[in-house]
């Protein structure tokens, strides 16, 4: 095995078995700034090791092993007593002379829980949205801080910080490595589904930069929550985000065109949709109706996104459903995008007056001031009622707020397209 190739297979297995290494040893320390400094160690000892030696037969005992006994080190070095973390000697050293196959058996023994437990710390509310997202994608998520970097378009050093003081915060809050019970449960879930989401949604359509999509970030947020799905099988609403992910996952090689541009739902070749994806959305809807969470907010969506999915051509589309499940939405959570999504439905449904009537509701929001869709979506209805003029300077504006290129090309194109008819 050359090094390069030692190095991709030590990445794609850091992908699979980080969450859980770090998960487990952060059981046994009870901070997950040094589980994380331990299982970052137990990395660079692979990186060094698996080029001559191989990779392990089972590489995640192996870390796990390995970081165990770099702490088991530090602490005779000093260094973690000085951080006041003498219980970790204890635990560690209980563990020093297990063998891999007991280290194996006992992190299988706790993985469920301990991953689940890693999730509910890893989006506690006491961190900010953004410190959520990061720390999610960097300890459940396997990526480096470059990667995340590079994903939201910011800098390096900016994740960086947010990570570190996301690590301080909780441990000054003293957050405990444990699931919420009772009523906590439904509050701190739905800030892991919420965190979720918003990885899948900037993968989905990106806010900003040169690609539509980025396909990585899907893929993390998907992974992410069917691993949620198994752990808490019972909780229809996070059957209900599989199934929303799942569904508009499949439209992925759709919605660009051969040149990388934007194609709308309405324009996709459907024949592109990946049906195995669909099969799989539509059977984790169908969980979270079974398990009485047909009307939680990421269950209508996933109905929402199920009716365009079973439509074999777009004019088949039941629209008087989706506008109908936007109404239940709209009641359930309420919000100016919601509203603005329940416009566009009602136009469909009901004709581009209908729509427009809803969209110049929504002109003074504050929430939607410098959001791009309100002037797209207006500029549409307006040009299909054939007030090219006005849909042409909406157009215009939608294209001046989006900081994504394709999507400020499409825009301009459509300004184009209503000025010649204008």
């Amino acid at each position: 095995m050359t090094v390069s190739d030692a190095h991709r297979a030590i990445e794609a297995v850091w992908r699979i078995e980080s969450a859980k290494v770090i998960a487990g040893l952060t059981r046994l320390t009870g901070d997950v700034g040094t589980a994380e400094d331990l299982a970052q160690d137990a990395l660079v000892a692979a990186l060094e090791r698996w080029p001559e030696s191989g990779v392990p037969d089972n590489p995640g005992a192996w870390l796990m092993a390995t970081a165990k006994h770099r702490g088991i080190d530090a602490l005779r070095r000093g260094k973690l007593l000085e951080r006041k973390h003498v219980e970790l000697g204890h635990e560690l050293e209980a563990h020093q002379e297990s063998p891999e196959g007991e280290l194996a058996a006992a992190l299988d023994d706790h993985v469920g829980d301990d991953l689940l437990s890693l999730m509910f710390t890893a989006c506690h509310p006491v961190l900010s949205t953004e410190a959520r997202t990061a720390l999610t994608l960097r300890l459940l998520g396997g990526l480096t801080t470059d990667e995340i970097a590079r994903a939201f378009l910011v800098p390096k050093a900016t994740i960086a910080q947010r990570i570190v003081r996301a690590k301080r915060t909780l441990a000054a809050a003293r957050v405990p490595f444990e699931v919420p019970r009772g009523a906590d449960l439904a509050a701190r879930l739905s800030s892991v589904l919420e965190v979720i989401y918003l990885v899948f949604n900037e993968g989905y359509a990106a806010t900003a930069g040169d690609d539509w999509m980025r396909p990585g970030l899907c893929e993390d947020a998907l992974r992410l929550g069917r691993i949620l799905a198994g752990l808490v099988p019972d909780e229809p609403e996070v059957h209900g985000l599989v199934a929303l992910m799942e569904i508009q996952s499949s439209r992925s090689r759709a919605r660009k065109g051969p040149s990388g541009e934007m194609v709308l739902l309405l324009d996709q070749d459907r024949g592109r949709w990946d049906q195995l994806l669909i099969r799989r959305g539509l059977a984790a809807l169908q969980r979270a109706e079974d398990r009485g969470g047909a009307f939680g907010p990421y269950a209508l969506q996933a109905a929402i996104a199920a009716c365009h999915a079973r439509a074999r051509r777009g004019e088949d589309t039941d629209w008087k459903r989706i506008a109908a499940l936007y109404d239940a939405l709209a009641e359930l959570a309420p919000s100016p995008v919601v509203e603005l999504n329940r416009a566009v439905a009602v136009a469909m449904a009901f004709g581009p007056a209908a729509g427009l009537e809803i969209v110049d509701s929504l002109a003074t929001e504050p929430a939607l001031g410098a959001y791009h869709l309100l002037p797209s979506v207006r500029g549409d209805l307006l040009a299909k009622l054939g007030r090219h003029g006005e849909a042409r300077a909406e157009f215009e504006r939608a294209a001046s707020l989006t900081r994504n290129e394709p999507e400020r090309r499409l825009l301009q194109k459509r300004a184009a397209a209503s000025a010649e008819r204008g």
